[in-house]
């Protein structure tokens, strides 16, 4: 027998003796033996570090995840406001303050959100702009930084008509309950300013407005004298916008102005006074105005003021109140006629005239209309004089009292 039989019968004799086992035995699996046990050596603590790493690295990406959702879709809903409000955003205001007065006022949920939300999507050099918003009820943080970002703020508006003096208007500014800040000590030159309904803003200031009265005249003034009759006897714009104010003062009837102009520039060419009542007004008042209860006196006729156009000749020093384009454009480009004269026709407008015995006449048909309405005959003519000037241009005018609207 060879050594390996020996061999094969000694490791089956350590064993033990052979047990025969049942068919159904011989079939079931044996018990596989548990692997051993790892030792404690052999756990890093670099892998363990690792580990503990990537697990919260997954944890925070989940939350980041979930948190960025509700963020976007708090950002997008409806928010909590429940009517139309007014905001108000300060100017240098910055987005912080901005959020947290939104939330302060209910308009948003969640002053964080719209903060850092609303930072994402304001590119290099936007911003919120200052002014005072209409806030739609239930709107979003979405729709409300939209609103913010365009600048469209509620507007409100001053308006000047025709023929104000710069105190007059100035007046007005104060009255405005939305503008701010102080006036100018110094008022600017009459006439300087246009007249005109201006828009703005909560928050603007009233020199703001001022400063854009005076660009829109001077920018208005060079336009219409660049394109004015080259046959004009006025020497400077000065000149131009002085008459101009004149005629603004002399009839608010649109059709009229360009033919009260020809009938002062006529006056003018002959060296005739002017004769306009507003004139008068203006000397005597200044910028304040005529007080309402207080009529124009045959005494006033030869108050020796630098604006009567009864006393002295040719144009007034500056003009007499602040003439719009109308007024401005007539002067420019006035009517060709040979009037001189010029008197109410009882119906708001005038009639005019270029002889004395035409102007006579027409006086004679108004006073008959003044009759009729039972006025007083002693209210003078709205107009030039009934009678012809002398060699020194001056009227001589019945001792009467004269009234002006």
């Amino acid at each position: 027998m060879s050594d390996t039989t020996n061999q094969s019968n000694d490791t089956q004799a350590q064993k033990g003796p052979i047990i025969p086992k049942s068919p159904s035995e011989a079939l079931r699996p044996e018990r596989v033996p548990e692997p051993p046990k790892r030792s404690k050596n052999a756990r890093s603590q670099i892998v363990l570090f690792l580990n503990f790493i990537m697990t919260m690295t997954v944890l925070v990406c989940v939350l980041a995840v979930i948190g960025f959702y509700y963020a976007t879709s708090t950002y997008q809903s409806p928010g909590p406001l429940q009517t139309n409000t007014n905001f108000i955003v300060r100017n240098g205001a910055g987005l912080a303050e901005i959020a947290s007065n939104l939330e302060r006022n209910a308009i948003i949920s969640d002053a964080r959100i719209f903060r850092y939300l609303t930072a994402t999507h304001l590119s290099a050099g936007e911003s919120l702009k200052a002014g005072e918003y209409e806030i739609k009820a239930r709107a979003s943080m979405s729709d409300i930084m939209e609103l913010l970002k365009s600048g469209k703020s509620i507007l409100y508006s001053v308006s000047f008509p025709e023929g104000l003096t710069v105190r007059q208007m100035f007046d007005r500014m104060l009255q405005d309950p939305v503008l701010e800040g102080d006036l100018p000590a110094a008022l600017p030159a009459e006439g300087s300013l246009r007249p005109d309904t201006y828009k703005f803003s909560r928050g603007t200031k009233r020199s703001e407005i001022i400063e854009q009265m005076a660009a829109a005249q001077q920018k208005l003034v060079d336009q219409i004298w660049d394109k004015r009759d080259a046959s004009l006897p006025l020497r400077s714009k000065e000149e131009f916008v002085t008459l101009a104010s004149i005629v603004e003062k002399e009839t608010g009837i649109p059709d009229e102005r360009a033919h009260v102009a020809s009938v002062f520039l006529n006056r003018l060419g002959k060296g005739m006074r002017l004769q306009s009542d507003p004139t008068i007004i203006y000397g005597l008042f200044g910028g304040e105005g005529k007080p309402a209860d207080r009529p124009i006196y045959q005494s006033d006729l030869k108050r020796d003021t630098p604006y009567n156009t009864y006393v002295i000749k040719g144009l007034p020093p500056t003009p007499i109140a602040n003439p719009g384009k109308d007024a401005l454009e007539a002067v420019a480009n006035p009517w060709k006629s040979q009037d001189l004269y010029f008197v109410a026709d009882g119906t708001g407008g005038h009639v005019f005239a270029a002889t004395l015995d035409e102007h006579n006449a027409n006086v004679k048909r108004w006073r008959k209309l003044e009759a009729d309405k039972g006025s007083d005959p002693n209210i003078a003519v709205d107009g030039q004089p009934e009678e012809q000037p002398g060699d020194n241009g001056a009227a001589v005018v019945p001792p009467k009292k004269k009234k002006i609207n």
